[in-house]
């Protein structure tokens, strides 16, 4: 057995076990979903306090507190399957919710770098977040047309990596 093998059972044990006392305390999974908009709010917070003097120190942050809004988008649907509360709302408020988690981080950078004055970056942010949303309408509109569209260029988890990164490292 490898350590990645190993490491990865181990983690989709402890995950298991946590999907499996949240479904016993009967936590909506639709709970978890909005929780995880709270914490990435406290992100884009994070992102938009920072200044010249903190801004290292607030982007780390920020990158750790989006790692741990990760645990509520994983988990959400883990959980509603757990508990046969599988809903087609559910699902439609997951994904609106991961835009609007998207959108706060993205506008937490926004408001930093506008506060910095730093006008390409503004715009870039802007473009950013803009971009993260059309990718999910593209995908979104191509399934409603032709039925199923598995292809897409920097999708929610790739987006989130690259976002955790550049927050972890300062950049």
């Amino acid at each position: 057995m490898t350590w990645t093998s190993a490491f990865g059972r181990t983690c989709g044990v402890l995950l298991d076990a946590i999907v499996r006392w949240l479904a016993l305390a009967r936590i909506n999974p639709n709970v978890l979903t909005f929780l995880g908009l709270v914490v990435n709010a406290i992100a884009a917070f994070l992102f938009g306090y920072a200044n010249g003097e903190n801004q290292a120190r607030m982007f780390r942050y920020a990158g750790l507190v989006i790692i741990g809004s990760g645990f509520f988008d994983l988990v959400d649907g883990q959980v509603a399957r757990a508990t046969n509360r599988v809903t087609r709302f559910g699902a439609f408020f997951d994904s609106v919710v991961d835009r609007y988690s998207d959108a706060s981080q993205f506008l937490g950078l926004l408001v930093f770098y506008a506060r910095g004055e730093r006008f390409a970056y503004v715009v870039l942010a802007a473009f950013v977040l803009v971009s993260a949303i059309m990718v999910s309408y593209t995908r979104a509109r191509a399934e409603s047309l032709i039925g199923s569209c598995r292809v897409g260029f920097m999708e929610r988890p790739e987006r989130l990596v690259l976002i955790i990164i550049g927050a972890l490292f300062n950049r």
